[in-house]
């Protein structure tokens, strides 16, 4: 298939707007190349076939005034009127009442807050180790309980204390 350049040349030289040159080097082509010769008729029936169409159409304004008044609409629709928007009453009632009125909730929650639970403000909150202990004397484990915060955690040595002293003494090579 031909490319989008031969096409173009093929037009051109049918229009004859081609140099001398390159309509001698579209002759050359044509005379080798059958798909070139085919677009060719083709390009040329097309141009027969609307030949007489174009002879008889008349418009009644001059074709400056008609061109004129394409170029006036296209202005009137590039530029829309300015207008400035409205603020929505919503958004000036968000602005103006609600904000405010929603940090005053906020800061009346923390005050119940913390009053409800016995602090006043700007005390701090004295944090007390909860109270861990061993299960089994003897066990290598130790556990710590969080009731606060609801955690456990145990604590495995290994070996245990009574493993120690289970284990066969360690050989020395004296």
């Amino acid at each position: 298939m031909t490319d989008n350049e031969t096409q173009l040349k093929l037009q051109a030289f049918l229009d004859g707007e081609l140099p001398e040159a390159e309509a001698a080097r579209m002759v050359d082509r044509l005379a080798r190349d059958t798909e070139c010769q085919a677009l060719f008729a083709e390009l040329t029936a097309t141009s027969h076939a609307l030949a007489g169409f174009e002879t008889g159409v008349t418009h009644p304004e001059s074709r400056e005034f008609f061109w004129s008044k394409v170029a006036r609409q296209i202005d009137r629709a590039a530029k829309p009127a300015a207008r400035p928007s409205p603020t929505p009453w919503l958004r000036l009632v968000l602005a103006r009442w609600l904000t405010p009125a929603a940090a005053v909730a906020v800061l009346a929650a923390a005050t119940l807050v913390s009053f409800h639970s016995g602090l006043l403000p700007g005390q701090l909150v004295k944090a007390s180790a909860p109270p861990s202990h061993a299960d089994i004397a003897d066990s290598g484990a130790f556990t710590y309980r969080d009731f606060g915060d609801h955690t456990t955690l145990v604590w495995l040595s290994y070996p245990a204390d009574s493993e120690v002293a289970d284990a066969e003494p360690p050989v020395s090579w004296e």
